[in-house]
């Protein structure tokens, strides 16, 4: 290994870090319906746990309603035990072969659990980023010790100053997304 193939792996992993967090704001209940809240409830499909996106389109009807169309109109009893069984907070309501979800704003008790959470979340991806930058160093120290790596001091600083930058810019980001998603949820 170079020190060009740990910095692209190390940058690879904050990446992901950023990407983990998106993914899981995405899916937090705002005030707003989002067809994220939906998309990875599990459904016990023929005895296998399946994502609901694969079962139905999710469509947002209004601002805070949600409409759920299953592919096989034989599920929609399965998809609201697994929405009701989710944990969310919504109560679905059978609609003829579709499946009606009104998305209440949640009571101000809530938004502050839920921005607790957004940051707890935010909080977990920067010990991720650190941690990337703490193995990338580690991986950069042992290519300098290593003299058949032919890693010089000032290459190794310079890789070390590179990781760094990594890390304020995935961090920094990291911040901008919770704040968002902060002010999302806060939002009347």
């Amino acid at each position: 290994m170079d020190l060009d193939t740990t910095l692209l792996e190390c940058e690879d992993r904050m990446e992901k870090s950023v990407d983990y967090l998106q993914r899981e704001l995405r899916g937090m209940r705002t005030g707003r319906a989002s067809t994220a809240m939906l998309e990875y409830v599990k459904v016990d499909y023929y005895g296998s746990a399946t994502d609901l996106r694969e079962l139905a389109a999710i469509s947002v009807a209004e601002a805070t309603q949600l409409l759920v169309k299953p592919f096989d109109p034989g599920a929609k009893n399965e998809i609201i035990k697994a929405i009701e069984k989710a944990g969310l907070g919504l109560n679905p309501q059978a609609e003829g072969s579709q499946i009606r979800i009104n998305v209440p704003a949640p009571s101000s008790d809530r938004r502050k659990q839920l921005a607790a959470q957004v940051k707890k979340l935010a909080e977990e991806s920067k010990v991720s980023i650190r941690n990337e930058r703490r193995d990338a160093n580690k991986a950069i120290d042992g290519l300098q010790a290593d003299k058949s790596a032919g890693v010089t001091e000032d290459g190794a600083k310079r890789a070390k100053e590179t990781v760094d930058e990594f890390t304020k810019k995935h961090t920094a980001r990291v911040d901008e997304l919770a704040e968002k998603k902060v002010a999302e949820i806060e939002e009347v």
